[in-house]
């Protein structure tokens, strides 16, 4: 493998994690939304001033890291050919992740409208969606099951 595979394997790594890092930590503002009392709206303003830039430099990381991935699986032939079933399970987690990032997107929207419609609680349980997605695809290409 070249060294320049390396590199661009070593920044996609890079991009995609900090992207998750993002998708890790905005629903959990979403969380804090949710419990603002309706009369606190300095609070309020705050955490959706921080979702908002959140989700723009998550969108950017997301564009890069996904760009860097179809590098490698386009140009260099990662995950192709025989026997790479788990890069098709791969890619479709994939596709799951960039669902739920602009669901995180639509929900921002409701929160920015004063339209939210969740619990708290929800918001916890779909802050964890992001982890189960992450772990799953690390296995898939660190084990390579299939």
């Amino acid at each position: 493998m070249s060294s320049i595979v390396l590199w661009v394997k070593a920044f996609h790594i890079v991009f995609i994690a900090a992207w998750f890092a993002g998708l890790f930590y905005l629903p959990r503002i979403f969380v804090n939304l949710a419990q603002v009392p309706p009369d606190s709206h300095a609070e309020r303003e705050r955490l959706l001033l921080m979702a908002r830039k959140l989700y723009r430099f998550a969108n950017i990381l997301m564009g890069i890291g996904l760009t860097l991935g179809l590098v490698l699986w386009l140009y260099y032939g990662i995950g192709r050919g025989p026997g790479q079933y788990w890069m098709h399970a791969k890619l479709a987690l994939v596709v799951a992740v960039v669902g739920y990032h602009h669901v995180c997107g639509v929900l921002l929207r409701r929160f920015e409208q004063s339209a939210n419609r969740r619990s708290e609680r929800w918001y916890r349980v779909f802050n964890e969606t992001s982890v189960l997605l992450f772990s799953a695809i690390i296995v898939l290409v660190v084990v390579k099951p299939f």
